[in-house]
């Protein structure tokens, strides 16, 4: 693992040709030590911090099985539509202010559109114009002129989750389809914004299923790969799949490190399987985490995480995020 991270560093990129069941059975200590190898080598020390506001909650018309806001589960989420932006406006100084690099507005359903729309561009314009912040966007699957129109408000970086491999999606939802996400994916690149684009495990894929998703993802030369692992929430169809473990979702997050040596590799949901919210990931391929008190699986709120991440070595000043 250590000589395969060395021939990474020298120009060489896996594809999903070669053979890398070796992967699988690898000693987990030293495929973490490679893991970490590319991350020091590709991205240095720095760390980057993500936060979101749910801008729009629950009766979602889409079926996925894991989410808690989809109108097709009984969850018991709050429910409410866009919120101002004021409010919105008000969180994102208050995550600025914490020291967070990068804010996001997320709105449960399949896309956003009419009202709701032009309310997200007014907020994401007053962000642009009153925070020092990098701006992203999940707002599902957009028209061409939406992702153009988001680009023109500020928004450098949009978020369209694959979820899993093309062969285990339709196990996952059938209201879209894997190749709906792709084309979100096309068109967010061609209005000119980055993709923040990864998936959940522990939904009852294969390891092939999470190798698949990974060169995906390096095929679409996505930005950011949040790895999210599945905390089954009561009331949707994967209420009783039983959580993958510590030892599982470090090698998950070093597997797509080797796979994806460029690409921010980014903890997101089920930090709180792993000790201290996730330690030994960011020693095992991660640099990049999803923050806040919006991410309640998480374990850690933003000063703890910041503290975390400077104890390790880790650098969180903004100067290196600024894109504007």
């Amino acid at each position: 693992m250590l000589e395969l991270a060395d021939k990474i560093i020298k120009g060489h990129r896996l594809t999903r040709e070669e053979d890398v069941t070796a992967f699988l059975t690898a000693d987990l200590k030293e495929l973490c030590e490679g893991a970490n190898k590319l991350r020091e080598h590709f991205h240095g020390n720095k760390a980057d911090l993500c936060a979101i506001i749910n801008g729009r909650s629950g009766n979602c018309s889409e079926d996925c099985k894991f989410c808690a806001q989809s109108g097709h589960h009984n969850t018991g989420i709050e429910e409410y539509g866009f919120l101002t932006r004021e409010v919105i406006l008000e969180d994102c100084k208050k995550h600025e202010a914490e020291g967070v690099h990068r804010y996001s507005i997320v709105t449960a359903g399949r896309s956003l559109s009419g009202t709701d729309l032009d309310q997200a561009i007014a907020a994401y314009q007053v962000m642009e114009e009153e925070c020092n912040i990098n701006l992203c966007a999940s707002h599902g699957l957009l028209t061409e002129e939406a992702y153009t129109d988001l680009k023109a408000a500020g928004v450098s970086r949009y978020h369209e989750n694959i979820e899993t491999s093309k062969r285990n999606f339709p196990n996952i939802c059938t209201t879209h389809t894997y190749e709906d996400k792709i084309e979100g994916i096309r068109l967010a690149k061609k209005a000119g914004l980055e993709v923040c684009s990864g998936g959940i495990i522990g939904m009852g894929e294969t390891w092939e299923d999470r190798l698949d998703m990974a060169f995906s993802l390096s095929e679409l030369k996505v930005d950011s790969i949040p790895i999210n692992a599945l905390m089954p929430i009561k009331g949707t169809p994967l209420e009783d799949n039983i959580r993958v473990t510590e030892e599982e979702l470090l090698r998950t997050i070093a597997i797509f490190r080797y796979i994806n040596p460029q690409a921010d590799i980014r903890l997101a949901a089920g930090r709180a399987i792993m000790d201290n919210s996730g330690e030994k990931a960011f020693l095992s391929g991660a640099n990049a985490t999803i923050t806040g008190n919006m991410l309640t699986t998480s374990g850690n709120n933003i000063k703890q995480d910041i503290k975390m991440l400077e104890t390790l070595g880790f650098d969180l000043s903004k100067q290196h995020e600024e894109t504007k």
